[in-house]
């Protein structure tokens, strides 16, 4: 991802919560996000550089279609070893086409080249296409689960860890 995609990635976003969410977060939240006010937060990631690795999904004939972003784990306010993945989406039109599969595996490729042993990432206990993605992509839940609210309206998360290296011989 370059400052330029920075626009493209707001729009895969924004209309990836709206789609992904739907029924599961208040819909005057998601109606209320901004495109414009997203690409211009994205811009300042980049003006202050960071550890956060984008990637994005791109075809030729239509420019961006998805997004991801890891980097290291947040725990307590601290940064352990193992990755995290922040975020990844596809334009709704583009779900099922491979390109939330690319990035995946480009996202755990990058990560374990980095070193990491492993990948955690939260999604909501209540979103069920995306648990079936990434138990696909070899994430399982290993118990961890965190209050979430979005406009007073609670949507629980749960943790979901894919080990990045395999484990040592005996």
């Amino acid at each position: 991802m370059t400052v330029e995609d920075c626009e493209a990635v707001a729009t895969v976003r924004v209309r990836g919560w709206r789609s992904a969410y739907a029924g599961l977060m208040p819909r005057a939240h998601l109606d209320a996000m901004s495109i414009a006010e997203d690409a211009e937060r994205r811009r300042g990631f980049f003006a202050e550089g960071n550890e956060v690795v984008n990637v994005v999904a791109e075809r030729a004939d239509l420019g961006v279609i998805g997004w991801a972003a890891y980097g290291p784990y947040r725990e307590n306010g601290g940064r352990l070893a193992r990755a995290e993945l922040y975020a990844i989406y596809v334009l709704p039109e583009r779900k099922g086409t491979g390109a939330g599969r690319a990035l995946m595996s480009e996202v755990l490729a990058r990560a374990g080249a980095a070193g990491h042993p492993d990948l955690a990432l939260w999604v909501l206990r209540e979103n069920a296409p995306a648990r079936r993605f990434y138990a696909r992509a070899g994430f399982r839940p290993d118990g961890a689960e965190e209050p979430f609210e979005v406009d007073g309206v609670p949507v629980p998360e749960v943790r979901c860890v894919r080990p990045l290296t395999p484990p040592a011989a005996c």
